[in-house]
């Protein structure tokens, strides 16, 4: 479909921000979402391309992805622009239409490459009609090496607030979420540090107890990475990382909704505790996101992916090959929770968390037109990228 600056989508239900209409339209101009509503109050159709739609359609706000590695044979360690070309063109199809462009423990001359490339190109080639990079999700290096999954312990280290400092020039300050682990010498101090600069200071990779997690929480950490995985986890007599995760309502919690890197028993549990305001969806995924099974490549390890897992060699799981559009069909499966609820988690929490909710996150007038159109089974039909048709599933 060509570009167009002013689009009329008809005959859908509408997920607004305040209600659920049915036998809706949302008018789009100039990338911002102008008008919405029912039908029977739509007028001025005039100088409008129609988009019609089945009755039987959904419309919902974009989803947004605070961690993910890479997609499609691209990883943001890659340090190309070529390869955020491929994420920003391939994430549409799952109804990503944001993500924070996220790295891992490397070496330090890699993660500089991979940050000033994502800075360069959020400053000069973003577009309409792809998938945005909103910035930066540094998972590591200054994580704890006992829980280091994935992450290669060798480049493990400390927190160092003077590197980060130079780490924030470098991507022209547009780091927005840091992975650290709070019990590890600075820790407490890079998370008030985060908390003044206004960056997500998240607890992952972590063997915090459940009283370091909540000294954490009163300099300033807001935020949980991939809950349960990789961190201390909940025993009577210590409740650990995912206990204080569950229990503190300031931590907002990542979850990794596959059935693989959490149970759906233990994602019911988080929901019934968190309830939907506290959870986000996320998918962790890497490049094999999108492709066959076979092996492929994460921060130089050898990554085997096999009926929808990604593995190490010792077994070890290595990030997902989630679509985040499947992520809230799941949690809807594996809770019994509403649409509305997996929205929440899959739009507004993220949009909110980031401080950009303003402008992304819900159907609303006056913001970014981020729009998901979910058909009858909730699959993905269509994606629309400030305002541009981004994806459009082919009809049998």
């Amino acid at each position: 479909m060509q570009k167009v600056n002013n689009l009329l989508l008809k005959n859908v239900q509408v997920f607004s921000e305040s209600n659920r209409i049915e036998n809706g339209y949302i008018k789009i101009k100039n990338q911002k979402i102008i008008e919405h509503g029912s039908l029977n109050e739509l007028v001025n159709e005039d100088d409008f391309a129609i988009v019609e739609l089945s009755p039987k359609c959904k419309a919902v706000p974009g989803f947004i992805d605070v961690h993910i590695h890479g997609v499609s044979g691209a990883d943001t360690m890659d340090a190309t622009k070529e390869a955020l070309e491929t994420m920003v063109t391939a994430l549409p199809k799952e109804g990503t239409t944001s993500f924070l462009a996220t790295t891992m423990t490397q070496e330090i001359t890699q993660i500089e490459k991979a940050l000033r490339n994502v800075g360069d190109y959020i400053q000069i080639e973003q577009s309409p009609g792809k998938t945005e990079i909103l910035g930066i999700h540094l998972e590591g290096p200054f994580v704890n090496a006992k829980r280091a999954g994935a992450q290669p312990g060798q480049y493990i280290i400390d927190p160092n607030l003077d590197l980060l400092k130079r780490w924030e020039d470098l991507s022209k300050n547009t780091i927005r979420l840091i992975t650290l682990a709070p019990e590890r010498p600075c820790g407490l101090e890079m998370i008030s540090y985060l908390k003044e600069r206004g960056i997500i200071a998240s607890i992952g990779h972590t063997d915090a107890t459940f009283e370091e997690v909540n000294e954490a929480i009163e300099v300033g950490a807001s935020h949980v990475t991939h809950l349960y995985n990789q961190m201390r986890g909940l025993h009577h007599r210590e409740p650990g990382a995912a206990g204080a995760a569950l229990l503190r309502s300031e931590l907002m919690a990542e979850m990794i909704v596959d059935g693989i890197h959490v149970r759906p028993e233990m994602v019911e549990l988080a929901y019934k505790l968190k309830q939907r305001d506290g959870l986000i969806l996320i998918t962790d995924s890497m490049r094999a996101k999108c492709l066959k099974n076979g092996h492929y490549d994460l921060g130089n390890q050898d990554v085997t992916v096999e009926d929808g897992k990604a593995f190490l060699s010792d077994g070890t799981l290595a990030g997902s090959i989630l679509k985040l559009g499947q992520a809230v069909k799941n949690i809807v499966t594996f809770t019994g929770c509403s649409l509305e609820d997996a929205i929440q988690m899959a739009s507004v929490n993220p949009a909110k968390q980031l401080n950009i909710y303003d402008r992304k996150g819900s159907i609303s007038n006056g913001k970014d037109a981020d729009i998901v159109i979910l058909d009858e089974n909730l699959e993905v039909f269509m994606t629309f990228c400030r305002g541009q048709v981004a994806f459009q599933k082919e009809e049998n």
